[in-house]
């Protein structure tokens, strides 16, 4: 980081609370503003005000602003992006529509996939044809490429995505046809060699859609954003992080805001990550609880996980292969519709759902009286006594229990014949239940097991249903940071500035070509440092890995290289290397087929300070409670007694037992009867299963 950019400010767009935090030097600010859907920026720059005038600063002297945002992603699921035009090789118009050939429920007859995002009158194929190696089989057809610009003119499109077949291999065609049409179409206009140069056309033509169709409305943001931001005295460098973790210019990311999907919940992960590393724990799963989702993401050896793809808007719960496929370099979590202000109903076989339809911020659960009638798990957790209707967010929002209980009774209790409490205990109990079978689901898609893993809890409503999940899930320990409440925003402060590029170039390993790897790895290493060194000027790191596979299978696995250049002599080192990991993965390598690689990435940031070790506290002096007050506990089945504390008056060392609730600003951590509580040496709160307590 540069020198003058000491005061930083992390700023997080959620869907029902925007959160901001101010690193005041290593003094933390932080506050929960309710997000403006018609001016999102309106929301940080209330925000801005607030902690700046906490901290006794003004807003000329923030250094930096680092900011993620749901935005993206909200454009896609709600399909609220421009109307945009797609320019892609003759005979493969449909491609997007017909997706591939693998079907998540395959013998569902009635079987629901989302629509494209771009129609089919608007998809627009033009002759031209480069080859699998990366040979040009047919010249593009320039003529036509006109004729398709002047109809794009004349209608009323606000982008243009282009995507040829193998452009991985060779972009001279995409090139060209964006140099034509911008001679007619003053029109942002993606191509998918930049946007995804990666095999698989499918999931490459539908990311480049993406990537245009939410391209104006996240520049127009953006742009509003910095002069908003310099209008307020904070006339300072605005940092994106994307879904890969790292931070990127607003510029970068105005032209590729596909890469900006999943940036808040990605912050999260990197918060999470951190705090694992602090407590010297290798396996943890991130719990990310907002207003409108919840996210899940296992962190072995202080890595997230990640990916080169993901999914959007999947029209099945936990079905892979039922969204919208989005291929980018990402950290991987799974992600429902579980947060504070997700809707609870009734459906046809008299069973309590909830979402993913949210309230959000308008109008919010019907607890917050603003004019929602449809109870939220908030409303939920208020009648469970979970939260201070008096000290919510701070003491900013008053809750209105006769409000929420109306809303319960109504929708829930009356149509099942439940009082209030079995009914709000209800919706708590499935939402917890969903959330629990995500992480089940997502720990076994990947080969682990939920439950030899400790948790992380952080996000507004993260904190207040932690401890039920780990009961659920058998997890022992769980840690709720300090700042849990708006833990993605202080992870965007943690975040390196990173990218990752990729690139596909199928060859087989028996053609090893040193000098070919070389010149593709350098210029994947050029292009990642290139963004990095736009927002840092310290020591670079880069982690290379290939992606290869067995000639003939569908998939690949990735295999760490080292970082240098190649000779012929590596060759065995590499296929040595193959054969461990796909041992790793499959219990053993396999002899015979040629092996062959697929994509290649290289992964640059900047180096980061490691924050101090510190030794996870089990014991401590019992703390009694001042006051109390009757919560529902899970496991007795009924209200409690429960201790309630504020928790900048507990004490590192201090251990309060379950029951209890643990209330600040920004959420309230409840403590099950099944677990203690345990303050750390840096205030973070440890739960600990009772049994397990030494």
């Amino acid at each position: 980081m540069s020198a003058g950019q000491d005061i930083r400010l992390g700023a997080d767009i959620g869907g029902t609370f925007t959160d901001i935090v101010l690193d005041l030097r290593g003094t933390i600010h932080s506050t929960k503003v309710l997000t403006d859907y018609t001016a999102p920026e309106q929301a940080i720059l209330d925000g801005i005000g607030i902690v700046t005038a906490e901290a006794g600063i003004s807003a000329a002297e923030i250094g930096l602003v680092i900011h993620g945002t749901t935005l993206a992603t909200n454009a896609l699921i709600e399909r609220r992006g421009a109307r945009t035009a797609f320019i892609t090789t003759e005979g493969f118009r449909d491609v997007i529509e017909m997706r591939t050939e693998n079907r998540f429920a395959q013998y569902d007859l009635s079987i629901e996939l989302p629509k494209p995002l771009i129609p089919r009158q608007d998809r627009f194929p033009v002759g031209g044809r480069i080859s699998a190696t990366g040979d040009e089989l047919a010249p593009l057809d320039e003529a036509a490429l006109r004729d398709i610009a002047r109809r794009i003119a004349d209608a009323d499109f606000g982008s243009v995505a282009i995507g040829f077949i193998h452009s991985y291999m060779n972009d001279s065609h995409e090139r060209r046809a964006r140099e034509i049409l911008a001679e007619t179409l003053d029109l942002p206009i993606s191509i998918s060699a930049e946007v995804s140069p990666q095999m698989r056309e499918f999931e490459r033509f539908n990311t480049v859609c993406a990537n245009a169709y939410v391209r104006p409305q996240m520049a127009s943001y953006l742009m509003r954003l910095q002069a908003r931001l310099g209008e307020m005295g904070a006339d300072c460098p605005v940092f994106m992080i994307h879904s890969g973790g790292g931070l990127v210019s607003v510029e970068t990311a105005a032209e590729f805001p596909v890469r900006l999907v999943e940036s808040g919940p990605a912050g999260g992960a990197i918060f999470a990550a951190d705090i694992a590393r602090r407590f010297d724990l290798g396996r943890v799963v991130s719990y990310d609880m907002g207003g409108t989702t919840a996210k899940i993401c296992l962190i072995d050896d202080f890595q997230p996980q990640t990916a080169r793809s993901f999914e959007v808007a999947r029209s099945y719960r936990f079905a892979k292969g039922s969204g919208m496929p989005i291929s980018i370099p990402v950290i991987e979590m799974i992600e429902i519709g579980a947060g504070g202000g997700s809707l609870a109903w009734v459906d046809d076989m008299s069973r309590i759902q909830t979402g993913p339809e949210s309230a959000g911020s308008e109008p919010g659960p019907a607890c917050y009286q603003r004019g929602g009638t449809r109870p939220a798990i908030t409303d939920a957790d208020l009648l469970l006594g979970k939260l201070d209707p008096d000290n919510f967010a701070g003491g900013k929002i008053t809750l209105s229990t006769d409000d929420a209980a109306s809303a319960v009774d109504v929708e829930i209790g009356a149509k099942l014949s439940l009082d209030t409490p079995e009914a709000a205990f209800g919706i708590v109990e499935v939402v917890d239940e969903n959330m629990a079978n995500a992480a089940r689901v997502h720990a076994v898609e990947n080969g682990k097991n939920i439950s030899d893993h400790g948790m992380i809890a952080f996000g507004g409503a993260a904190p207040l249903h932690a401890a039920r999940l780990c009961e659920k899930l058998n997890i022992g320990r769980c840690i709720i940071p300090e700042g849990a409440g708006v833990g993605s925003a202080i992870g965007f402060l943690r975040a390196p500035f990173g990218y990752e590029a990729v690139a596909s170039q199928i060859s087989a390993l028996s053609d090893f070509d040193p000098a070919r790897l070389n010149a593709l790895l350098d210029g994947l290493k050029d292009t990642a440092e290139h963004f990095v060194r736009g927002g840092s000027s310290g020591e670079i790191e880069r982690e290379i890995v290939a992606f290869m596979r067995y000639r003939g299978q569908g998939w690949e696995i990735p295999v760490e290289l080292p970082d240098r250049a190649f000779t012929s002599e590596d060759r065995a080192m590499i296929r040595d290397a193959f054969r461990d990991r796909y041992a790793g993965f499959f219990g053993r390598a396999v002899d015979g087929p040629e092996i062959e690689f697929v994509t290649f990435s290289v992964k640059a940031q900047d180096r980061r300070p490691e924050a101090a070790r510190i030794q996870l506290a089990e014991t401590g002096t019992t703390r009694a409670p001042a006051t109390t007050r009757k919560v529902f506990d899970p496991a007795a089945g009924r209200a409690l007694d429960t201790a309630i504390f504020a928790r900048d008056a507990l004490s590192p060392g201090e251990r309060i037992p379950g029951p209890a609730v643990i209330a600040e600003a920004e959420t309230s951590t409840v403590v099950t009867s099944l677990f203690d509580a345990v303050i750390q040496p840096d205030r973070a709160i440890l739960l600990l299963r009772k049994e397990a307590a030494s």
